[in-house]
């Protein structure tokens, strides 16, 4: 073997791969974001000429914070990972009436969501600017728990929900948002999202309820460039 002109080739090559090798490490980012998150609630009755029966699913707003690593792969689009964490008060509420009298309850729970998302991102200007506005679309799998998180009302024999649960749904999310280049290699961001699943706290009520579950957030942070 000659290794002469083999160490000659990789002597010409190196300043290129050690310039490639700068340039892929230059546009990995990775980032913090923190926030509000805002579910959906719903609703269900059915009523018949026997009994009638309702159910509400009321949350209030609560915090969110996520995670993110990507790569600006093309002026226009980047790749993306996503870790999201949010955590909202919910009230439950159901009421059945019969012939064999009234049932209700009102039961406060914590609901928790992990959500493992990948996406792309779609940007509006090129890559180096200093304002950004993007469009992404993504998903994944989102681990949703569930816990009473304090005394509730019942009265007759309801059917109540369980008092811990957990489940796995499939997450579909849309985001719009704005990078902003600050000193050196940081850039703040700012985003809106909607994340749709399936509604696994609604199918526990009494009647159930089928409506997609939507997660809103408004989330801010920073992120660094590799």
């Amino acid at each position: 073997m000659k290794i002469r002109p083999i160490l000659l080739a990789v002597a010409c090559l190196a300043p290129s791969l050690l310039a490639a090798q700068q340039l892929t490490r230059s546009l990995i980012y990775l980032g913090g974001m923190g926030g509000m998150a805002t579910l959906s609630g719903d609703g269900n009755a059915i009523v018949t000429s026997s009994s009638a029966s309702t159910s509400l699913f009321d949350p209030m707003n609560g915090a969110a914070a996520g995670l993110f690593l990507g790569v600006h792969s093309f002026n226009y689009i980047s790749f993306q990972a996503d870790y999201v964490w949010n955590r909202s008060d919910v009230v439950l509420t159901s009421t059945s009436s019969s012939s064999g009298g009234l049932s209700f309850y009102q039961q406060p729970e914590a609901l928790t969501q992990n959500a493992f998302l990948g996406s792309v991102l779609i940007y509006f200007r090129r890559r180096g600017g200093r304002i950004r506005p993007y469009l992404s679309e993504g998903g994944g799998a989102v681990l949703v728990r569930s816990r009473f998180s304090g005394a509730g009302i019942v009265e007759g024999n309801p059917r109540l929900p369980p008092a811990s649960s957990d489940h796995v749904s499939s997450a579909l999310r849309t985001l719009v948002g704005l990078d902003v280049r600050l000193r050196g290699s940081w850039s703040f961001r700012y985003s809106f999202s909607e994340t749709i699943t399936r509604n696994t706290l609604g199918g526990e009520l009494s009647p159930p309820q089928h409506r997609i579950a939507k997660n809103f957030q408004n989330l801010f942070g920073f992120y660094f460039n590799f």
